[in-house]
């Protein structure tokens, strides 16, 4: 079962002016919350699966989902570029942060609003958020990693 955070939305084309008609030119990605359980399952064996940890400093002294790409929230705006170029080929982001209730779900949408406004097409098809976050991806005994690679390479458990 998916809960989804986002709903279409109008947005102004460049150049109008307030009062005129304003066009629908798109909607925005939904953004829905897997299990951690499921996202094991999707992920298994899957290279076209990517997880986004969003934490900030939380991350250099608590471990880590393995194979997981760092984007910081702090200065997540300014990476969504890159963050665009590293996952260009998986079709499913799932993001999280400590819990998955503020900087998670805030940087998954900021994410989504981002491909719903680039020119070009992108293969992304699924953008998640982790229910509970890290934390209850850890308390429910899935494995993590301790490395200090960025990104994890994936090769600790």
């Amino acid at each position: 079962m998916c809960r989804f955070l986002t709903a279409p939305f109008d947005r102004r084309r460049r150049g109008e002016r307030r009062g005129e008609l304003v066009e629908v030119v798109g909607m925005a990605r939904s953004v829905s919350y897997v299990s951690a359980a499921k996202l094991v399952a999707m992920a298994r064996g899957n290279p076209r699966v990517a997880i986004i940890d969003v934490r900030d400093e939380e991350r250099r002294y608590q471990a880590h989902i393995t194979g997981s790409h760092h984007f910081a929230s702090g200065s997540f705006a300014a990476r969504l570029p890159e963050l665009a170029r590293a996952t260009s080929d998986k079709d499913t982001l799932v993001f999280h942060c400590a819990l998955s209730k503020v900087r998670g779900p805030t940087c998954a949408k900021m994410f989504s609003d981002y491909l719903s406004e680039k020119k070009e097409e992108s293969g992304i098809k699924n953008i998640m958020v982790l229910e509970r976050g890290f934390n209850g991806w850890e308390l429910s005994g899935q494995p993590v990693c301790r490395c200090t690679d960025a990104p994890c390479k994936g090769t600790c458990s």
